[in-house]
């Protein structure tokens, strides 16, 4: 092959390409491709090797697939119009109700003490320290049942959730929520604290179910919380109406 002179002319510059046309149109240039493909076949009815068509029906058949065709592509069209109206389509999983959603309790902590055996006793929760009067939420939809002075919690406020567990927040400088009162994921419900048996300012967070306490940290794993890696679900900042 001889190649080019860079003399030579481009024969293929400024060319343009041609675009592709657009789904409101999908419908039209397929109808025109089976027409087109109809009188293909009708042609060839004349070559000897040719199957018998019937006109009528190879043009019934044409007409329906047409409409097929034009109904699929007017259902594809509605279908991406939705997706980009829907404030879903910016939430990625976001279509739970408030009470499947769960959060981190608060930021910016550090994690000083595990669930577990500890000095001959079980520590019933976890603690994470972090600076006095930082707030902290509600780890999940529900409704205040505790919010007051509690023993060796300190300051404390409890929250049960439509699952029937519950989470209690130790230790507050502050309360920010009354008893009886509902709370969604995220509500601020006190201030980071030192009352009651603690030893620093931190937020004692534990989770009971049946009255039992589990381990918080695999608890909200299975929810999507990730307590030492300090992450959360990205959709649980995104309100949905």
């Amino acid at each position: 092959m001889r190649q080019r002179l860079s003399s030579e002319p481009d024969r293929y510059r400024g060319r343009r390409r041609v675009p592709t046309p657009p789904r409101s149109r999908y419908a039209a240039v397929v109808t025109t491709a089976f027409v087109g493909a109809g009188l293909v076949a009708l042609g060839a009815s004349a070559l000897p090797d040719a199957k018998t068509v019937d006109p009528t029906t190879l043009a019934a058949d044409l007409a329906n697939d047409a409409a097929i065709s034009a109904a699929a592509a007017e259902r594809a069209t509605d279908a991406d119009r939705a997706s980009r109206d829907s404030p879903r389509a910016l939430t990625g999983a976001a279509t739970a109700g408030e009470s499947d959603v769960w959060r981190l309790p608060l930021h910016g902590y550090s994690f000083t003490s595990p669930y577990g055996l500890q000095w001959g006793k079980l520590h019933t929760g976890i603690d994470l320290a972090a600076p006095e009067g930082t707030p902290y939420q509600a780890i999940s939809a529900g409704t205040v049942t505790k919010a007051g002075w509690y023993g060796g919690y300190g300051y404390c406020v409890i929250v049960k959730h439509a699952d029937g567990s519950e989470s209690i927040y130790g230790h507050s400088s502050k309360l920010l929520v009354k008893e009886g009162q509902q709370v969604k994921a995220g509500d601020q419900l006190g201030l980071v604290g030192s009352t009651g048996h603690a030893y620093g300012p931190q937020l004692h967070l534990e989770v009971h179910v049946n009255g039992e306490p589990r381990d918080p940290v695999p608890w909200l794993q299975e929810r999507g919380v990730d307590i030492k890696l300090e992450m959360e679900p990205t959709f649980a900042d995104v309100t949905v109406p």
